[in-house]
C-alpha cells in the first residue's frame, strides 16, 4: 500500500506497538448455521473477530450465504488464474469510539506495565497511547483525543483483520496499520486499499464457495469395452448455476456481494494413455441449452459421440480413474451496481471406469 514517506516513517515505530498491544484481528472459527437451498450445498456461515460479542461490534462479521461451505471454511473450487488469490487481509469496522478506547487503553496500559518492556518497543506503545489520547498524528494520519469518545455513535474505528484461509503468516499480518476512524456513511480514507469494499467481499464469496459434486453420465455406465465409444453427458438439471453471497453489516456501514458460477465446458481426462477423446481436445463445450454433451440412444452404436471416450486397453482387474473437471465462468454484482469478471474456476471428480476386451471365438 503505497504510503507518504512521513507516514511510512511514523508507521515504522508504531507497527511494534500494534503488534503488542492489539494486533491484526485474528477471525474466530465461523459457526455454521444450517443448509438452504440449491444445488444441495446452500448454507449461512459467519466469520467475526474482535471484541467479546457484549453490544461491541466486532470487526469482519461477514455473513454468508447461498451455495457455501460448512463452517464457513474455504469451498471446492480452484482458479485457473494461478496469480489470482483472495486478500491475505483487510481493513473492517472494530469497534465504536467507547468501545475502543476500553479495549485499547486495556491493552497499552497492560503492555506499559510489562517488566523489561523498555526502549525502542516501549517508546512505541508510549507514542501509540499518545495517538490516540492526545491527538498526536502524522501528515495523512491525524491523532485523537481520548479515543474520539465525544464522536461515539457517529463513527467506528476500523482494524486490520487477517484472512483465516490465507497459508502465508507474513501476508496474512500485513495489515498493520494502525486502526483509524470513520465516519458512518463515510469511505475510508483512500490510503487504505485494503479497506473492505463489495470487491473484496466478491473475492471472499468466491473462495467460500462449494460446487456441487456432479457426476458425469456415461453409456456405457461404468463397464465398456476395448474400442467401444463411451458417451459422456451432464443434463442442464443437475448442472446449473451456482451463487455464494458475502456481507458485512455494521452501523453506517453496509454492503454486500454476490458471486455466480456458470458452466461453460467439461474437460475428459481418460486416467491413461491408451485412448482417445472426443473431441480430441477432451474439452466438451456447452450447448444452447445449457446442457453439456448428448444422451445416448438406441441406434448411436455406431457413431461417434459429440462428448466422450474410446479405450484402447483393457483396465485388467482394476479400473481407469476418469477425471472430469468442469470449469465455470465466475462473475460477481454488489452494492452500488459495481461488478465485473472473477478468474473462472474448476472443480473436477473421479469415477471409476472398467474396461474389459471383446471376447471373440475362433472357429
Amino acid at each position: 500500500m503505497p504510503v507518504n514517506e512521513s507516514r511510512r516513517t511514523a508507521l515504522s515505530t508504531t507497527t511494534a506497538a500494534l503488534t503488542l498491544a492489539l494486533g491484526v484481528l485474528t477471525l474466530e472459527e465461523p459457526a455454521y448455521a444450517g443448509e438452504l437451498p440449491g444445488n444441495a450445498q446452500g448454507s449461512n456461515a459467519e466469520q467475526s473477530g474482535g471484541g467479546d460479542g457484549k453490544g461491541i461490534y466486532a470487526a469482519a462479521r461477514i455473513q454468508y450465504s447461498g451455495s457455501v461451505a460448512k463452517g464457513g471454511g474455504t469451498g471446492n473450487v480452484t482458479s485457473s488464474d494461478v496469480n489470482w488469490t483472495p486478500p491475505p487481509c483487510w481493513y473492517a469496522p472494530y469497534l465504536g469510539a467507547k468501545d475502543f478506547k476500553k479495549e485499547m487503553s486495556k491493552h497499552l496500559e497492560g503492555q506499559l506495565n510489562t517488566p523489561g518492556m523498555t526502549g525502542t518497543a516501549g517508546a512505541a506503545i508510549s507514542e501509540t497511547q499518545r495517538h490516540y489520547e492526545d491527538g498526536y498524528g502524522w501528515t495523512d494520519t491525524p491523532g485523537y483525543k481520548d479515543y474520539n469518545v465525544e464522536n461515539d455513535g457517529k463513527g467506528m474505528f476500523w482494524a486490520g483483520v487477517e484472512n483465516p484461509n490465507e497459508p502465508d503468516y507474513l501476508k496474512r499480518t500485513s495489515c498493520t496499520d494502525l486502526p483509524f476512524w470513520v465516519e458512518n456513511g463515510d469511505a475510508p480514507p483512500p490510503q487504505y486499499e485494503e479497506a473492505i469494499t463489495p470487491e473484496i467481499l466478491a473475492a471472499l464469496a468466491y473462495q467460500h464457495m462449494e460446487l456441487p459434486d456432479t457426476e458425469v453420465t456415461l453409456a456405457p455406465e461404468t463397464n465398456t469395452k476395448v474400442n467401444l465409444p463411451t458417451w459422456a453427458w451432464l443434463d442442464k438439471a443437475v448442472f446449473d448455476e451456482v451463487q455464494a453471497t458475502a456481507a458485512l453489516n455494521v452501523p453506517g456501514f453496509n454492503i454486500q456481494a454476490t458471486t455466480t458460477a456458470k458452466p461453460a465446458s467439461l474437460k475428459l481426462e481418460p486416467g491413461t494413455e491408451d485412448a482417445e477423446t472426443y473431441p480430441a481436445s477432451g474439452e466438451c463445450t456447452i450447448n444452447a441449452d445449457d446442457s453439456i454433451g448428448e444422451p445416448y440412444a438406441k441406434g448411436k452404436a455406431d457413431q461417434t459421440p459429440p462428448c466422450g471416450i474410446k479405450y484402447l486397453r483393457s483396465s485388467g482387474d482394476g479400473t481407469y480413474k476418469l477425471q472430469a473437471t468442469i470449469t465455470w465462468e465466475i462473475t460477481w454484482t454488489g452494492t452500488g451496481g459495481a461488478g465485473d469478471d472473477l478468474p473462472n474456476g474448476t472443480f473436477g471428480n473421479e469415477q471409476d471406469i472398467t474396461v474389459q476386451e471383446i471376447q471373440a471365438i475362433n472357429r
